[in-house]
């Protein structure tokens, strides 16, 4: 895998890599673009998680399910996506199912009444539910084989191509000299698969301990970045 130079299309803060013979910018909005097939690729967006927390009578601020529509909105119309790939975990559970949240996602639907959207379902979507038909996206079970990749919701190899998926929401812990730490969501690519970071701001993150080989790029405040590996 080669990191690439910033191509003159790409917005500052983005991070090129050649995979699989393709071209992915890994995006400070924590998703992938495929320039090729002009494809932008998010992992578990969990709308309508805080929905489902407030049904459980737990007090959760309002409006993280329509900054992360409006997060998502800038990044499909700055890279001028025509599809979009959704690995695993669209809606966050069953109880998250509510009326003002699927009046937000209706209203985003309609403004990108023309971008194709696939589902590849993970395992909040199986207890969550389909989405409503009138958002017109196509539901598909995992793994899905498009060479030279195949699209996942659980990271795992496949012999038939390299895999993108989520899932683990990966974060990494950073250490200063002074004994500071910051954690930081990132993109975790191992030999033959790529892991994205969840694309929901109300998502917990898992901290990684890379492997031998493994490349790590963390989403900073200046953008995607690559660190060492220990």
């Amino acid at each position: 895998m080669e990191t690439l130079a910033e191509p003159a299309s790409a917005t500052k803060g983005d991070l090129q890599l050649l995979v699989a013979g393709e071209t992915l910018r890994l995006l400070p909005e924590k998703a992938i673009y495929w320039e090729r097939c002009s494809t932008l690729l998010v992992a578990d967006t969990h709308w309508g998680k805080a929905a489902s927390f407030r049904a459980a009578s737990i007090p959760i601020p309002q409006g993280t399910t329509q900054a992360d529509l409006e997060r998502l909105s800038q990044v499909i119309e700055r890279t001028h996506a025509t599809r979009l790939i959704v690995l695993g975990d669209l809606l966050h559970s069953r109880e998250g199912r509510s009326a003002a949240t699927f009046e937000k996602v209706t209203q985003w639907r309609r403004r990108h009444e023309n971008l194709r959207i696939d589902l590849i379902q993970g395992n909040h979507d199986l207890q969550a539910g389909l989405p409503l038909a009138d958002w017109k996206i196509v539901v598909a079970r995992p793994p899905v084989i498009e060479l030279p990749f195949v699209w996942h919701h659980e990271p795992q190899p496949h012999a038939e191509g390299f895999v993108l998926a989520g899932h683990v929401h990966p974060s990494i812990v950073l250490k200063g000299l002074a004994r500071q730490t910051l954690r930081l969501p990132c993109f975790h690519l191992q030999q033959n698969q790529l892991t994205l970071p969840a694309f929901s701001s109300f998502a917990g993150g898992y901290n990684i301990k890379p492997g031998r080989g493994d490349r790590i790029f963390p989403v900073a405040d200046t953008g995607v970045v690559e660190i060492p590996c220990q």
